[in-house]
């Protein structure tokens, strides 16, 4: 069934470049690059969230706002990390899988253009967000709203990409698809961006737990009800039900996937990371009901196997992606390798062409075949009559045929006036005494 719909898909040649690493190695740094990039858009997305979320309840609790405001000043930092390290994943695909990538981009259209004012966007709500919370103390209404927008915006760019990038895995579907909104009804698409919602929030909360239980950190200057132990057990339980929450959607993930990416060595992949993970899992919720002063026993124990587990992840995402594009690749490479064939050919049948007559050295050669072979061949009519002709009339009258080249006219019933041809003198002797050598 699947070979029926990959007949029916559109195969574009590749472009026939070298590329400039060995693929190897260019997989490699699409997936290490990839995973530092989408660490820092976690916590920007998660940490604009969190910072929405405790200025809303700062309205009421002054420890809250103070929470916003802590969690704001690490948001334009998260996001300009992001940004910064998004360029090598970004190129790496654009290299990986050029022919894939861009006619995603030109499905999603607009949507994919408009990733880059909306960033713009965003990043200007942040920055005046975080600089203005004490201007506009007064009007917090204003002040929420502006991190609201961000938040939205930050939530809307992540699916813009998600859609282009799954986009990539499905030719199949290329030939159906009509824009941004009709691709956002695949099956695959809201199951894998909730599924980087919930980990944007896992990876928050166990980014805000190292944070505020930093020694560095004087807590006690900032807060007045709040404790320490108080926003690390929140953290420590928002990663907790974040992660759960993966447990449960991560199966609707791979069940919404079409079976055409999946292998042997993806299940292996993916399982190597849940096994990480369950440990990961077991540490936090022991801190999170152990005694207050027993919270960070684990935490770096933590953090290795949940990024070990989110590694394990992110391979298991470019196993299936490899996989599931391999088929359309050999036919891409098999037209490719047909073009190339086609203009190897080309090229030898140019070198192999016979060489051109090279122009006469008579100027008035050169002057009859561009001003005067479209009338007057040598011993037919075409338009006017033959040089053959033109030479028994004039053969013993060369001043005869130059007047007549100077001022044509019109002698014949059937034959057309010539048109005069703008000759300078020197042109009209050439032409007429050329004209007289022919036999």
């Amino acid at each position: 069934m699947f070979n029926h719909i990959l007949l029916q898909t559109p195969v574009p040649r590749d472009l026939p470049l070298d590329l400039p690493l060995p693929k190897e190695v260019l997989i490699v740094l699409l997936v290490f690059s990839f995973l530092l990039h989408i660490l820092f858009v976690n916590l920007m997305v998660g940490g604009s969230i969190l910072t929405l979320w405790s200025q809303i309840k700062g309205l009421k609790n002054k420890d809250y706002d103070t929470l916003a405001h802590e969690i704001a000043e690490t948001i334009t930092v998260n996001k300009s990390l992001a940004v910064v390290l998004g360029v090598a994943p970004l190129l790496s695909i654009n290299t990986l899988y050029t022919v894939y990538f861009y006619s995603a981009n030109a499905l999603t259209g607009i949507f994919w253009i408009s990733v880059i004012p909306l960033v713009t966007v965003a990043f200007l709500l942040t920055y005046a967000h975080k600089y203005s919370w004490k201007i506009l103390e007064n009007n917090k209404a204003l002040h929420i709203s502006m991190m609201g927008l961000s938040v939205a915006i930050f939530l809307f760019i992540p699916l813009i990409f998600l859609v282009n990038v799954n986009l990539m895995l499905f030719p199949e579907k290329w030939n159906t698809i009509e824009g941004f909104a009709h691709a956002l009804t695949l099956p695959n698409v809201f199951p894998r961006y909730f599924h980087f919602l919930l980990a944007s929030l896992g990876t928050t909360g166990l980014f805000i737990f190292w944070y505020f239980g930093r020694k560095s950190y004087d807590f006690e200057s900032h807060f007045t009800t709040l404790t320490r132990y108080e926003i690390r057990k929140k953290a420590y339980s928002l990663t907790f039900g974040a992660s759960a929450a993966q447990f449960i959607i991560g199966p609707v993930v791979l069940l919404t996937l079409p079976t055409k990416g999946f292998s042997w060595h993806l299940i292996f992949t993916i399982g190597i990371g849940v096994i990480f993970a369950l440990p990961a899992m077991y540490w936090i919720w022991k801190g999170i009901t152990g005694k207050a002063e027993d919270i960070a026993n684990n935490f770096w124990k933590v953090a290795l196997t949940l990024g070990l587990t989110i590694t394990f992840m992110g391979s298991g995402r470019h196993i299936y992606r490899a996989t599931a594009l391999a088929p359309h690749q050999k036919l891409v490479e098999a037209k490719t390798i047909a073009y190339k064939k086609e203009v190897k050919e080309a090229t030898e049948e140019m070198k192999n062409a016979p060489a051109e007559k090279p122009a006469s050295d008579n100027p008035g050669e050169a002057i009859f075949q561009a001003k005067c072979s479209a009338c007057h061949a040598m011993d037919v009519k075409v338009v006017g009559p033959p040089i053959k002709e033109m030479v028994s009339i004039y053969k013993n009258d060369a001043k005869g045929l130059h007047d007549w080249i100077l001022k044509p006219g019109k002698k014949r019933p059937d034959y057309p006036q010539m048109p005069a041809l703008g000759l300078s003198e020197q042109e009209i002797n050439d032409v007429a005494n050329y004209i007289l050598e022919q036999k």
